[in-house]
């Protein structure tokens, strides 16, 4: 998700010319099974937070101030996300000659996320700045790279990540290989809208087993999620994961991303996430919403199977959704996810 969203962010459509040209073997294909069951997930994507504090903001609670990670553990979070770029500080990056969301910030996000207690969920965007629906632009270093060159690519940086996280003892829990991939990722290469989309599939794949290759290597308890910005979209969620199944791209959790505006109705994000569930083992999780907290979550730890997992809520921390104001003061919203927690035992 990008605080730079527009109403002519691209259709979440994957083509009739892809949905004719499905390889069969999508449906004989059995899906990969599991690893392991995910726990149940009342997660916050916060990363965020040291920009805010670097601008001064502090965080409180019911008038006590605290380290804002404290006070969503306190409202009962069990788990935090983080958006990693690959070099965020360059001038069409993230976050031009300050580097927000490097490996430096997230190494030291990374402590303080462990050291309350919570686990991790990191978020490779594969970009030097917001990857989504609307736009997925190959990192500035990689501009030459092509095919198997790139595949290394995503795999040993990938690799660089996971293993400086393992070496201070703060690996994550679950990482995401791209951000909202559901148009694929690292464009050109994997731009699966592009005429010849179902050879641009076969890069994609590529570059999805590249990434999840490297979490297997440094980070083997580690969760693979695949993350597709389609919540109320059965038909093309499910053409997308085939894609993914047929060409054997290893993965544990579906993530959905949810926002009415443009992934429709609280019916539309049950009826997608109850198929998803009934047909593939994977786990599911909301990995990114805002509005109707209370239905999100209803739908998210309710899916058949037990397979619904929770969710995560997007920027909270007055800069989105906002449970803090402005001057970083928690407000009633917060209670929210105490209720919610209460409702679904997450612990």
């Amino acid at each position: 998700m990008s605080l730079r969203l527009n109403t002519l962010r691209r259709s979440a459509g994957i083509g009739l010319l892809v949905l004719a040209g499905l390889s069969s073997a999508a449906a004989t294909t059995p899906p990969t099974p599991r690893k392991a069951r995910l726990g149940k997930v009342l997660g916050a994507d916060i990363s965020f937070l040291p920009q805010l504090e670097a601008r001064g903001v502090k965080f409180s609670d019911k008038g006590v101030q605290k380290d804002a990670i404290q006070i969503l553990k306190d409202h009962h979070f069990n788990y935090i996300r983080l958006r990693i770029f690959n070099n965020p500080a360059a001038d069409s990056g993230y976050s031009p000659g300050k580097g927000f969301c490097d490996l430096p910030h997230t190494l030291a996000m990374a402590k303080r996320v462990k050291q309350a207690g919570l686990k991790l969920l990191l978020d490779f965007h594969y970009s030097d700045t917001w990857a989504d629906p609307q736009k997925q632009f190959k990192p500035l270093a990689w501009k030459n790279l092509t095919g198997a060159a790139l595949e290394t690519a995503v795999h040993n940086y990938t690799t660089e990540v996971l293993q400086a996280l393992k070496a201070q003892g703060t690996p994550p829990d679950m990482v995401q290989v791209g951000n909202e991939i559901n148009h694929g990722m690292i464009w050109p290469d994997g731009d699966v809208d592009k005429a010849d989309s179902l050879a641009r599939f076969d890069v994609l794949a590529g570059l999805a087993k590249a990434g999840a290759r490297a979490v297997r290597e440094t980070t083997p308890t580690a969760l693979v999620m695949m993350h597709i910005a389609l919540g109320g979209q059965n038909l093309k969620s499910t053409l997308w994961l085939d894609h993914m199944v047929a060409r054997k791209v290893e993965f544990d959790v579906i993530g959905e991303s949810y926002y009415p505006k443009w992934h429709g109705t609280i019916p539309d994000l049950k009826n997608n996430l109850t198929a998803l569930a009934k047909k593939y083992p994977q786990d599911i999780v909301v990995v990114e919403y805002s509005e109707r907290k209370r239905e999100v979550n209803d739908i998210a730890f309710n899916l058949p199977g037990g397979k619904g997992r929770g969710s995560f809520i997007w920027e909270p921390l007055n800069t989105w959704e906002s449970i803090f104001d402005k001057q970083g003061k928690a407000n009633d919203l917060l209670l929210i996810y105490d209720e919610i927690s209460r409702k679904y035992r997450v612990e």
